[in-house]
């Protein structure tokens, strides 16, 4: 049973913009704390943002402060992440990855070994 599924990826220049988003089972979405990863060829998974489904709590790494935005739209158990201003080194396939336990949302820890449930990933890319 598929419980996150990623839409929204592609390919643009740089400057450009482009929206991913993350749809829920029910279950999985209920105040979880999800989290948007990528990952380029070669290099490990990092983390770009996160929030906390059951309140506002968000959280962005210093890389896409300013250019992306993590929001929700509970009626459809849905994550997006707005990416504005995008640059050749946003280039990575994107994951959604959620997980129950609210304390994984506070602080500035974002690593993928934290989150037990995964999406199937998008691919970004930026051409400059």
């Amino acid at each position: 049973q598929v419980q996150l599924a990623e839409y929204g990826g592609g390919s643009v220049q740089a400057g450009g913009s482009l929206r991913l988003s993350c749809a829920a089972s029910a279950y999985t979405y209920s105040s979880a704390c999800m989290a948007w990863f990528r990952q380029a060829p070669g290099k490990e998974r990092e983390g770009v943002a996160r929030i906390y489904t059951g309140g506002s709590e968000r959280y962005y790494v210093d890389s896409v402060k300013g250019r992306f935005t993590i929001s929700q739209d509970n009626a459809k158990n849905t994550v997006y992440l707005q990416m504005n201003s995008l640059k050749p080194e946003d280039t990575a396939l994107y994951y959604c990855a959620a997980d129950p336990r609210r304390t994984l949302c506070w602080g500035r820890r974002l690593e993928s070994s934290d989150y037990n449930t995964w999406g199937q990933g998008t691919q970004v890319t930026v051409s400059s």
